[in-house]
Formats: structure tokens, C-alpha cells, sequence
């Protein structure tokens, strides 16, 4: 450790000058680049958090090509485990300390998480992919495969979101199921397929259209489990407190699915610019929609 500053002439003060004019001119040649690590934060923080207009659907069905939020709407448990907590949670990209020092834009493979803003946003948009060959604009069908890709603000990168069996050295970091992620390459563990809600009906809507802005089941196609929030693992991330997404079919004692794997693919409101179906009130207040699965049966 220094004992003077270096404009005491004692010592080696003519290469302590010196070095503190190299960190000076590397300091301006960082700023100049955008190259300083809160110039790297600022465009991150701008490109995830920037607004995203959601797709409008015309016949009420989620189609190829279509930018949406992914809900998972009402989890009972996260209620009951943190009274007065959101129940209603987006799927949104995560980032780790990894991510935000080494570059501008996103780093794979990145975590994903559940967060409690509704507002869409390029970190919790996605836009729906086909794998198959199917035209955009082209309706999705129940047991058809399709690949979530991020919006992410970024115009020369896409992840892809992906899930793959646990191990020992893969697994989520809370509850130790099976890891959800994004990555960079297309291959099988990034498809997905949605699954009708009513277990008893779900032969019969086999290859019918998804709806939009209705409950289903999004199930992970390689290892065949669904997407799932638990409700009672949280983490820190940079945008705060947020919860734990996992691979994983929570099953009641009717073999269906309980409301931790329930996800709604939320589309824009046509009647609103900047506002989503979340806002839009139901035609039938009070009701439930008759694709929708009671448990009391």
C-alpha cells in the first residue's frame, strides 16, 4: 500500500504518476466504447425493461409468430404460503452476475424466473416459434410442438426457453427439481406442447386450436413433464425477489393437474393499445369458462 499520493516526489512517484494516467486514458477509452460495467448495466436494464406491444388475436386463438406473455394465474399455495402476495406471476428472463459483467446483451445459458409484474415487457415476452414447418400466423394445436423465444430487446439474439432431465449437477437451485433455462441453439429440449386442461377431455381436443387467454397446460416435450411454478421457492435476482420456475407435474389425488402448472397465454386487448386481456373485464363475471377444470369434482 501506497504510504504517499502520487504528487509527493518520494519513492517511485514517476511510476505512480504514470500508472495513474493509464488508468485514466483506459478509463475515457472504456466511456468512449460504452465499454464501463454501469454503461453495460444501463443498456441491459433498458433493452429487458423496454415496452412490447403483445399480438391481438382475431379468432381468439394463439397462432405461430405471436408475441405473448405466459401467466401463471391464481397459485392457491403461493396464496396460502405468503399471505397478501401477488397470485398471478409472468414468466420473465432472469439474469445472474455472469450476464451483466461480461457483455451488452444476454448470455446463455440464462435463468429464468416468475415475477409479479403484468406489464409487458421484453423480459417477459415471448414470441412462439414452430419446429414443424408451420406458417406463421398459423393456429397452434393441442399436441403440437412449438419453441418460446425471447423478445429480450436485442434484434440479433434470440434464446430459446429449454428444460432437460436433473442430475446431480443440474437442477433447480431452490427446490431441486428439474431446471428450467434459455439457451442458444434449437434442438429437442427446447420444444413444448400445450395440453387441454380437463384430463377427461383431452383426446377429444386433440389437435384442436389453443385459445388464448384461457388455462392449459404447457407440458416439456423430451422430458414430458409440465411447466410449473411451486409457489414457495423464491430467489434474488437483479430485478429483486422473484420465484423459482421448474419442470415438474404437481398432481392432485384426482390424478390432474393442480393449478401450479396451469398457465394462460395472454395476448393483447384490441380495445386498448397498451393494455393486455388481463384488463379486460369478463363477460361473464362470476363464472367459470367451460374449458376451465374443477377440482371439487
Amino acid at each position: 500500500m501506497a504510504t504517499y499520493r502520487p504528487r509527493v516526489l518520494i519513492g517511485n512517484w514517476k511510476e505512480d504518476a504514470c500508472l495513474e494516467e493509464e488508468r485514466l486514458r483506459d478509463f475515457m477509452h472504456k466511456r468512449e466504447r460504452g465499454e464501463l460495467l454501469i454503461q453495460k448495466i444501463d443498456k441491459l436494464q433498458d433493452n429487458l425493461l423496454k415496452k412490447i406491444k403483445l399480438s391481438v388475436t382475431k379468432d381468439g386463438f394463439v397462432h405461430f409468430g405471436d408475441t405473448v406473455m405466459l401467466l401463471n394465474p391464481d397459485n392457491k399455495s403461493s396464496v396460502e404460503n405468503n399471505p397478501g402476495e401477488c397470485s398471478r406471476l409472468t414468466l420473465a428472463v432472469n439474469l445472474d452476475d455472469i450476464s451483466i459483467h461480461s457483455a451488452i446483451s444476454l448470455q446463455a445459458p440464462c435463468g429464468v424466473s416468475a415475477t409479479k409484474s403484468v406489464e409487458p415487457m421484453a423480459r417477459n415476452t415471448f414470441c412462439i416459434l414452430s419446429v414443424d414447418g408451420g406458417a406463421v400466423d398459423e393456429p397452434i394445436r393441442f399436441g403440437q410442438n412449438f419453441c418460446l423465444g425471447t423478445t429480450g430487446g436485442f434484434s440479433d439474439q434470440m434464446l430459446y426457453l429449454a428444460s432437460d432431465h436433473k442430475s446431480f449437477i443440474r437442477s433447480a437451485k431452490k427446490s431441486y427439481l428439474q431446471q428450467v433455462f434459455l439457451t442458444d441453439k434449437l434442438s429437442y429440449l427446447t420444444c413444448w406442447r400445450a395440453t387441454f386442461l380437463d384430463p377427461q377431455l383431452r383426446l377429444e381436443y386433440e389437435g384442436f386450436p389453443v385459445p388464448a387467454n384461457s388455462k392449459i397446460i404447457i407440458t416439456h416435450c423430451h422430458t414430458n413433464r409440465g411447466l410449473a411454478v411451486p409457489g414457495n421457492f423464491w430467489v434474488r435476482s437483479y430485478f429483486g425477489k422473484e420465484y423459482e420456475v421448474v419442470c415438474h407435474t404437481y398432481l392432485d389425488s384426482h390424478r390432474a393437474e393442480e393449478d401450479k402448472n396451469y398457465w394462460v397465454i395472454v395476448t393483447a386487448n384490441p380495445s386498448n393499445e397498451n393494455g393486455t386481456m388481463l384488463d379486460r373485464p369478463s363477460p361473464y363475471p362470476g363464472e367459470t369458462t367451460k374449458n376451465e377444470f374443477h377440482e371439487e369434482t
